[in-house]
């Protein structure tokens, strides 16, 4: 059985996760990397809102960056990204079957 404190840190990273900004911005970050100018054009929001994304992405450790001159380069090539994301959309996948399925017998 997990630890009250492992259980705690489950749950801090699963909040990270449930943002929707959050889960865009590595969507996005997952076709490349991305400077926050271009990540401002694909998703329409605020540059501070980005900012703010992000950095709790990266203290997440889902995303990295990296200077570019002036500009910060940002990427979201962890596996975990891949792995997690895989996860979810079989289970998604496979609960809708289950009620169409289910649908199907009425």
């Amino acid at each position: 059985m997990p630890s009250p404190q492992l259980l705690e840190e489950f749950s801090q990273f699963f909040r990270i996760l449930s943002e929707p900004a959050r889960l865009r911005l590595i969507c996005e970050l997952k076709q490349g990397p991305r400077d926050v100018a271009s990540l401002i054009e694909a998703t329409g929001f605020s540059q501070s809102h980005i900012s703010r994304q992000l950095g709790q992405l990266q203290r997440a450790g889902l995303v990295s960056c990296e200077r570019d001159g002036v500009r910060m380069i940002y990427r979201a090539d962890d596996p975990l990204v891949d792995d997690l994301c895989n996860l979810v959309q079989t289970r998604l996948r496979q609960r809708l079957e289950s009620q169409l399925h289910q649908l199907s017998h009425l």
